[in-house]
Formats: C-alpha cells, structure tokens, sequence
C-alpha cells in the first residue's frame, strides 16, 4: 500500500520517469525512508510500551544466565522477523535501551536481514530446499558466533550512552500506572529516539537508493568471474557496500550461479547485500562508535566469507 502511494505521488503526480535513474531513486528514497521511519516509531512505541510490563533488570536476568543459548534465541527472533538490514535496527536499539547484552541484540541485528520468510521462499524456489536448509543453518551460526563474539570483547563502551538502557527506577515509576501511563512512555520513547537519528536514517537511505540505481548488475560478474580461489571474499566485499530488497538480490545469486559461479561464491554476494550495507552502517553511526561498526562489519563480514567456502567445498553434495 505504501509502495503504490509513493508511486502514485512520484510517477503521477510528480510526473517522474520511472525509466530515468535519478527519478526512481527519489522513488526508491521515499519509499524506503518513509518506511523505516513508521517502522522505527512504531516497533519501539510498541516495545516501549511492553517494556513497562517487563523491566531491564527481569530482561538482562533472563538472557544474560543463558550464554550461546541466549545468543541462539535472538538470532531466532531475528529470522522470523522479515526485515532487512536497515528496518532491523528499530528492534536493535529497543534491545540495547532494554539492557539485552550487546551480543545478543547483534546476534539478532545480523541474523535479521539475513533469514527471513520471503527470502526463504525464494531461496526454495530458485535453488530448492537443500541449499535454502543449509543457508537457513549458516546464517543462524553467522549470528549466533558472531554475537557471541562480540559479547566476549565487552565493547559496551562503544555505545552512546543516551541509547544504551536507562535507570531501573523510570519503568518502575511506569510500572505502578494504568495502560494509558505505559503507551505514552511508548510514544515518548520513540519520539525521543527517532528524533536522534532520523537525519542519520535519511542519509543512509540516500545512499541506499544511489547504490541500487546507479551500480549496474552488470558490472559485478566481470570483477568476480577472474577471480579465481578468491572469488568468495571479492564477492563479499563487493556485496557488503551494497543496498538492496531479498526479492531483488536473490535473482542475481541465481543468475551468477547459472553463469558457472561456484555456489558459495553466489550466495556469499547474496549474504553480504542483505546483512551489511553501508547505508545501516550510517544509521549505526548515531547509536555506536565507529570502532564498534567495523568490529560488527568486520566479524559479520568473515563469517560470510568462511560460509561461501563452505559451500563450496560442500557444492557437488547440494546441487
């Protein structure tokens, strides 16, 4: 619905050419930006709200006692929840002002975008359900390890202190009020919140919808298809700075799989597009350090890396 309302002001009433690059990546900026905008305000009013029920002493008990196991489960949270790497940090930042441990709101901030129904679907469609099974399980361990990665290294202090979790005694003034109390906290929260980094939103979304419009899909197999034993990781890295929707990229892992690409090397552009994206790392930018973002791109990156082997080495048994 929003998609066909941004089109209609872009295309018909604007009258912008959708063939003409520089118009739909004002159609891809608006689309994008106004969503993740509604989608940020309303995930972390609705959060908000449940928080009041569930303090951040209850929550870091909860998770924080379980380890790989707590890791394991926002990582699950994560690929059940269909969004991509942008709209998943609506949630990560709710879990960091709800004190979850730093690692496991990564474990779902990398798991999110890169397991989702509609990705899924599509893997089982374009390359049946072996391949899409063993996906499934590498992103899951991709998010899982990772996180817990991160949580060893305490980076804690890399977060910006008006992001990470608040005083106790706030919710527990909440707690003894009425529903109306608990769904203005809600609100206010997002406000506060998406009122912090809604410019770094913009920005990252700008950014965004150059890359999809202006880095043509022809200019990626070219600087793969030479690489040779370093195909894996060039089309990590070239992937990661990339911006773009699970429906858009799947194609293409299938297309350079159909090229001769070996499986990995595919599905390892595939995971970098969805997981990593400069943009995220611009919204990232108000909430954490920098040194904090290349340690999440860094890792993430690396997993990615190590899965596209992986499936390489294990290509003649799933194909």
């Amino acid at each position: 619905m929003l998609q066909s309302l941004v089109n209609w002001i872009t295309y018909s009433l604007l009258k912008l050419n959708p063939e003409s690059r520089i118009d739909a990546a004002i159609n891809f900026f608006a689309y994008d930006s106004v969503k993740i905008i509604i989608l940020l305000f309303a995930m972390i009013t609705v959060i908000g709200f449940l928080r009041t029920f569930l303090p951040q002493e209850k929550i870091r008990s909860w998770i924080g006692k379980k380890g790989l196991w707590g890791n394991f489960l926002a990582a699950l949270f994560g690929a059940v929840t269909p969004f991509c790497s942008c709209s998943s940090i609506p949630i990560f930042i709710s879990f960091l002002k709800a004190g979850v441990p730093l690692g496991m709101a990564f474990s779902f901030l990398i798991t999110s975008p890169l397991i989702n129904e509609y990705l899924v679907v599509l893997m089982i469609g374009f390359f049946g359900w072996k391949i899409t099974l063993v996906y499934v399980i590498s992103g899951m361990l991709i998010g899982v390890v990772s996180g817990a990665i991160i949580g060893v290294m305490k980076l804690e202090r890399y977060i910006e202190k008006d992001i990470s979790g608040e005083s106790t005694d706030v919710i527990c003034q909440i707690n003894s009020r009425g529903i109306k109390q608990r769904i203005i906290f809600g609100i206010e929260e997002a406000k506060c919140i998406v009122g912090k980094i809604w410019l770094w939103v913009l920005a990252g979304v700008g950014l965004g919808a150059i890359i999809h419009n202006y880095v043509p899909r022809e200019a990626i197999q070219p600087m793969i298809s030479q690489a040779g034993i370093f195909s894996v990781p060039i089309a990590t890295l070239i992937g990661v700075p990339m911006y773009g929707s699970c429906a858009a990229i799947v194609p293409i892992a299938v297309v350079l799989f159909q090229k001769g690409f070996p499986l990995g090397t595919a599905l390892a552009f595939m995971m970098a597009v969805t997981a990593l994206s400069l943009p995220e790392g611009i919204m990232l930018k108000r909430v954490m350090k920098l040194k904090l973002i290349f340690v999440f791109f860094g890792i993430t990156t690396l997993g990615i890396i190590f899965t596209g082997y992986l499936f390489n080495l294990l290509q003649k048994i799933l194909v």
